[in-house]
């Protein structure tokens, strides 16, 4: 039998397999997922490290780089969004998910890291190949050429309005924030230009994870002789890990004697701890608990003073994890799943009350980049009933005499002055505490008698806190 003729090879260049990068891979499951199931990258991203950690594929720079990745595409997804519009020849509603999302980490990594243009290019192209298919990768391709023809800076003129002519657009495309979140914050801030760019710009920053010093239980001295840690700007129990320290490898945030919680957080805490009382100091309570960080500061100032908190939580879930941060607590405690606005006590019960109420949480935007573009003004008006229903039941909660300290993660007008003003009307019996006083060495808190911390300028989440005095 004679040899059949082999088929003459096609003219180009030979197949080549695509390269497959674990570090950019990564960060697209980790895309994919924020973008297909509502995730939020804190909650992806760490179990998705753990495992490539444990693969050996991952040392701790690729980890670095995949956080970068991810949180910096996310962050600046407006931006991008705005760029990579430019440059198709199509509606980005037009344009596959998938494809959106490399060609997002592709802009990331030319328009804000120092990775070479060439190289970023190129390390996109090989990820749209693995994930995506060789048609679609020369897509990515073409698109992130043209991207590379300018830096950040030459983008943002072309592309942003011109501040003279729209500014909350134009600050929305540079800063990459909604337009409505723009507006809201710009009212919350009552200034000029400069405040709102400074507090946009805060956002987009990565933030310092931030430890408590549970007290009873772990000292802010024993958390600084970790590597990496310096003592925080204001709370006496606050310790911030620079850039790599990892809040897993400290001894005594295992052992559930110190958390991570934001600086703000602990100021609200310790705020209505100091807010002075008429009468006794026995009972405090923590209406909407979940997920324990400021009930856990709470429980161990209560036990400095012999007091009793009852930390309450609708969902049982939530319920749990903050009894799993109240366990150990050296004074007198109790965790019930209970809905805060059906009250599972008799009014009148507790001497301290804090509502830290379900928001929008436009306040920790640096913590959930995400957040941004899946919240809508409508929103609002889903909340506001329950916030109004939290601070009346607290303030039925409370004795007279006692205080009540209204708080949320949002700046937003509609979710914090606006909330007080309405319930107040409500109940005369009522008069604002002065919050400030209370919180000496911490600046610019406002024109008072609540107080409103900012990212730009005290380094936290934008938490609102307002105090509340039961007079009869």
């Amino acid at each position: 039998m004679s040899e059949q003729p082999r088929r003459p090879r096609k003219p180009g260049k030979p197949y080549r397999r695509p390269q497959k990068d674990p570090v950019r891979i990564l960060a697209f499951e980790a895309l994919r997922a924020v973008d297909e199931r509502d995730a939020y990258a804190n909650l992806v991203l760490p179990p998705l490290l753990r495992k490539a950690r444990e693969a050996g594929d991952f040392d701790a720079r690729d980890a670095a780089l995949a956080t970068e990745l991810v949180y910096g595409t996310l962050r600046r997804q407006g931006t991008y969004d705005a760029i990579i519009a430019d440059c198709v020849d199509r509606p980005l509603r037009e344009v596959d998910p998938p494809v959106l999302d490399v060609l997002s980490l592709g802009v990331h990594q030319l328009l804000g890291t120092r990775i070479p243009s060439h190289a970023a290019v190129s390390a996109s192209v090989e990820l749209a190949r693995v994930v995506l298919g060789d048609g679609r990768a020369k897509f990515v391709n073409a698109v992130l050429r043209k991207v590379a023809r300018d830096d950040l800076d030459g983008w943002l003129e072309r592309v942003a309005p011109p501040y003279d002519e729209d500014p909350e657009d134009h600050l929305a495309v540079v800063h990459s924030h909604p337009r409505w979140v723009v507006s809201a914050l710009w009212d919350s801030l009552g200034g000029g230009r400069t405040g709102i760019e400074e507090l946009l710009a805060a956002d987009n920053e990565r933030p310092e994870v931030t430890l408590v010093a549970r007290p009873g239980r772990a000292t802010r001295e024993e958390l600084l002789g970790e590597e990496a840690a310096v003592p925080g700007r204001w709370s006496p129990y606050a310790v911030r890990l620079s850039e790599g320290g990892e809040p897993g490898a400290v001894e005594a945030v295992r052992e559930g004697r110190a958390g991570v919680q934001d600086e703000g957080s602990q100021l609200v805490a310790l705020a209505l701890a100091n807010a002075p009382l008429d009468g006794p100091d026995r009972r405090w309570l923590d209406g909407c608990a979940g997920p324990g960080g400021k009930a856990a500061l709470l429980g161990a100032l209560a036990a400095e003073r012999g007091a009793f908190l009852l930390a309450s939580e609708k969902q049982p879930h939530r319920a749990g994890l903050v009894a799993r941060a109240l366990d150990g607590n050296p004074g007198p405690y109790q965790v019930i799943a209970a809905d805060g606005t059906r009250p599972a006590w008799r009014p009148g019960s507790f001497d301290r009350v804090l509502v830290d109420v379900p928001c929008t949480g436009l306040g920790a935007l640096r913590r959930r980049p995400e957040a941004r573009w899946r919240r809508r003004p409508e929103d609002l008006d889903g909340f506001a009933p329950l916030q109004r229903g939290l601070l009346r039941s607290a303030l039925e909660a409370v004795r007279v005499g006692g205080v009540v300290a209204y708080a949320t993660c949002s700046p937003h007008l509609a979710e914090t002055r606006a909330v007080v003003a309405d319930v107040l009307k409500q109940h005369p019996d009522t008069d604002l505490v002065d919050a400030r006083p209370l919180l000496p060495d911490v600046p610019a808190l406002g024109e008072g008698p609540d107080l409103q911390l900012w990212p730009h300028i005290h380094g936290t989440d934008a938490m609102y806190l307002a105090l509340i005095r039961r007079t009869a």
